[in-house]
């Protein structure tokens, strides 16, 4: 008896497992030893180590250099409370070009590489502007079907424009939830090929009508520019950003098993070298005098569009509400690269926030609160 019913629970099974893949989502099996075999619930900050990747590689580092009151401040309970409680691994604040203040938690020091998650979008839309300035790319309209042609049978995505794409208002059929493994977040994060989660969504606006926070509209430019430069995205921002900022460390970006990088999300990088990114939009894009990344589209990185109504412009998310302006890289669980260009500072905070309050159009709370209270502490 017992016999019978171990044969017919292992039919079951076995069935359950073939329909699996064959509607899909065998991608969920990666998912699962990635994160519940690793006790881990979802995709995490340390999970880098995992997944293939390419180096995106620095050549002669250059060390932050510390301000006289370098962390000679203690942080007052209510930041210090508040890091603590969301789980943070890293806070820095850099103020007028020189390191003031660096701590870090829970195990984390100057050399640990955490995941960037969707920070990366931006720094997607710095690659996709360098390749404008370069010529790779002849103009910021471009039809995304001029680089595939089989989104030239899709009604409407003909007319789907890298510029669209780089400020979300791609009108693709993508639901933005990181918690349902059924949902194209997962299968991009943990299937085998980029191509396959994207490519076959369909659209259900026409492009430019709406604002629509979506990873796959960065995946699709992130295709686009890479097509455009002819090398990997990783070597691409190694040679046009990563050694010119003198990068302390090489990072990691993660790809597909085709080595197509997921420009939606995850550069592995520490924190010293995230607050570089953040420097050089504070400087306008100039590194050591040199102009790396042109200033009239860097003006429309953080320029808000109309469609978001005020809180994104291409790959930034923006507060001009706020009394104290900024604008800043934003990543699943907290991970910020915020410019406060008024009191030329950059605050970088990464870690796992799990449970982020967003109670003002997709903003996180504890970015408006780090910068009033971290600008008050330190101007």
């Amino acid at each position: 008896m017992w016999l019978i019913i171990l044969q017919s629970f292992l039919l079951i099974l076995i069935i359950a497992v073939v329909l699996i893949y064959i509607l899909g989502y065998g991608y969920l099996f990666n998912g699962i030893s990635k994160t519940y075999l690793k006790g881990k619930l979802s995709a995490n900050i340390d999970d880098g180590k995992f997944f293939s990747s390419n180096i995106i590689a620095t050549e002669s580092p250059k060390i932050w250099e510390e301000a006289p009151e370098y962390n000679k401040t203690e942080l007052p309970k209510n930041i210090a409370d508040d890091l603590t409680n969301s789980n943070t691994a890293s806070f820095l604040v850099i103020k007028d070009g020189r390191l003031i203040h660096e701590q870090y938690f829970n195990g984390y020091n100057q050399l640990s590489k955490t995941n960037s998650f969707s920070m990366a979008k931006a720094v997607t839309v710095m690659l996709f502007g360098k390749a404008l300035e370069e010529g790779k790319i002849k103009n910021i309209d471009d039809k995304f079907s001029d680089y595939f042609d089989e989104f030239k049978s899709k009604a409407s995505a003909k007319n789907l424009t890298l510029k669209n794409l780089a400020q979300m208002e791609s009108g693709l059929d993508w639901d933005e939830n990181y918690k349902n493994p059924f949902l194209p977040n997962a299968k991009a994060y943990y299937g085998k090929s980029l191509i396959k989660a994207t490519f076959v969504r369909k659209f259900k606006e026409n492009p430019g009508e709406k604002f629509e926070y979506q990873s796959g509209s960065t995946q699709l430019l992130g295709f686009a520019v890479r097509k455009a430069v002819n090398q990997s995205l990783a070597s691409y921002l190694s040679e046009k950003f990563w050694v010119p900022l003198g990068m302390e460390q090489n990072a990691e970006w993660s790809t597909d098993e085709s080595g197509m990088e997921k420009t939606y999300c995850c550069i592995h990088s520490n924190a010293r070298d995230f607050a570089k990114l953040g420097q050089l939009f504070l400087d306008d894009g100039k590194v050591d005098g040199r102009q790396i990344l042109n200033l009239n589209f860097i003006n429309q990185m953080r320029t808000p569009t109309e469609k978001s109504k005020g809180i994104y412009g291409m790959g930034f998310w923006i507060n001009n509400d706020n009394p104290i302006k900024h604008y800043y890289f934003l990543g699943l669980q907290g991970q910020y690269i915020i410019m406060v260009p008024e009191h030329n500072m950059v605050i970088v905070r990464t870690g796992s926030y799990n449970n982020l309050p967003k109670n003002d159009r997709g903003r996180p709370d504890q970015v408006k609160f780090l910068v009033n209270k971290t600008v008050q502490l330190f101007q």
